[in-house]
């Protein structure tokens, strides 16, 4: 028999399995020459688009992020949160696996930024009435069973105006054999098993998701990564890595 309490409780959209594996790896997160270090590169290149679409959005200088709330959702140890952190932004980062928050908190106090990590996912995570300015779905829509539901509980924290960004892997017969064979087979930067070809989400799966939510569509932007040398890049190409953004109506004024 199951009470009322137990019936309201938030379904979770993430597959258990990848919390598990998540919390194994929490340790290597900042290790940029260990099995994250592709998500360090990724990153460093991504970051440059996301203060780019920021500053566009909210009408200011590329990197002046002071006043904006930004929400990173499955952040890991924060590789995103602390450059934005950095530049004045008022940065939440939220991720299901403990272990990474509890990796992402002894960093950034390490670096003696003040960012909100907290465990959960965003239904069970975020308070209700809480809002943010940007949310960032950086390479997590991949590892969750409903995404619509998932964006659906993000974007219900994103406040008028304000901007989306979610990065994730196509569902291609060239992602998988990039994203797949080539590197976690072929060349082992990724441990095996990091992706399921299957949950992998095409662009117009993205944007009707995002579409449900009210939100328009913006940018699309490929992005190339080469494991051999470690070097990313970016393409005219979906075909397997890419970012997209999407605006809410209303005032972007922050």
């Amino acid at each position: 028999m199951t009470s009322d309490t137990d019936s309201m409780a938030p379904t979770s959209t993430i597959r258990s399995d990848e919390v598990e594996r998540f919390n194994r790896l929490a340790a290597t997160w900042w290790d940029r020459t260990g099995p994250m270090r592709p998500l360090h590169v990724v990153n460093e290149l991504r970051l440059g688009h996301v203060l780019e679409q920021i500053a566009r959005r909210f009408g200011r200088p590329a990197g002046a992020l002071q006043g904006l709330r930004i929400l990173d959702v499955g952040c890991g140890a924060g590789l995103m949160c602390e450059p934005l952190a950095q530049r004045g932004a008022q940065v939440v980062g939220i991720d299901a696996a403990a272990n990474n928050i509890a990796a992402a908190r002894l960093h950034a106090n390490a670096s003696g930024l003040p960012i909100d990590y907290r465990v959960g996912e965003p239904q069970a995570a975020l308070h209700d009435g809480e809002s943010f300015d940007v949310l960032l779905l950086l390479e997590v829509v991949e590892h969750v069973d409903d995404v619509p539901t998932f964006v659906r509980d993000a974007v219900a924290h994103l406040a008028p105006g304000g901007l989306l960004l979610a990065s994730t892997i196509n569902r291609t017969l060239r992602s998988y054999l990039a994203a797949i064979v080539g590197a976690e087979v072929v060349f082992r930067v990724l441990p095996r098993g990091t992706h399921r070809w299957a949950q992998f989400v095409r662009p117009e799966e993205l944007e009707q998701a995002a579409a449900a939510c009210g939100l328009a569509p913006g940018e699309r932007r490929g992005m190339a990564y080469l494991p051999a040398v470690h070097r990313a890049w970016w393409t005219r190409n979906l075909s397997v890595n890419y970012i997209a953004s999407f605006a809410k109506p209303g005032n972007a004024t922050p």
